[in-house]
């Protein structure tokens, strides 16, 4: 029998993140976006499941797609949640959230405002959907700026943050100006939990808890 998975809580209030995220974007976001890809992440399994048991080889293979982009959705979905904090929360100060990974940023990138300018640039330029995340490649590893496409999960990489850019994460409020939301996202990043990531990676938290 397939394993199910469920809609995590989110940390906060639906309205904790507003003005930069409204209180609006958040309950669609989180309550139907997300939990279509758990309902569809589920179904798929469940039909995986009983494809393996008949050896119906065709079906499992047709079924991978379908778990690719749902299983994703739910993963990036899961870590955008907790890489996001209260605008003027203690989170989100990087000089205090953040240590290890800012001297990273900088020894990097040169400063925190290069890099927030490079990560943006990456954001803008994507064409449809996708992501754009902060990786290293491994504990306290190299950084490096990257993007996926649609769903597609940070699986080789330690995923330390990423900013949806779907239309559904900023389109209710921003409009077509994603300029704005990629400007607000620096006031609601969870640097905490960023350090934690670049320091620890993801095991034991987000990932293997979906």
């Amino acid at each position: 029998m397939a394993n199910t998975f469920s809609l995590p809580p989110l940390p906060y209030a639906y309205d904790a993140l507003e003005p930069i995220i409204s209180k609006q974007i958040m309950e669609i976001h989180h309550q139907k976006h997300h939990q279509t890809y758990i309902t569809n992440l589920n179904a798929a399994l469940a039909a995986q499941s009983v494809a393996l048991t008949s050896n119906n080889i065709p079906q499992v293979i047709n079924l991978q797609q379908k778990i690719k982009f749902n299983g994703g959705g739910h993963i990036n979905h899961s870590l955008f949640w907790k890489n996001l904090a209260p605008n003027g929360s203690p989170e989100t100060n990087i000089d205090h959230a953040a240590p290890s990974l800012k001297t990273a940023i900088e020894a990097q990138y040169g400063s925190v405002q290069k890099f927030t300018e490079a990560f943006g640039a990456v954001l803008l330029s994507l064409q449809g959907s996708g992501w754009g995340w902060l990786v290293s490649n491994g504990p306290g590893g190299k950084l490096e700026i990257v993007s996926t496409k649609d769903q597609d999960p940070v699986t080789d990489k330690v995923p330390v943050f990423g900013v949806d850019m779907w239309e559904h994460a900023y389109y209710l409020q921003y409009l077509n100006n994603k300029a704005s939301y990629v400007e607000g996202i620096w006031k609601v990043l969870n640097w905490q939990t960023a350090e934690d990531r670049y320091l620890n990676g993801v095991e034991g938290s987000a990932v293997l808890k979906l």
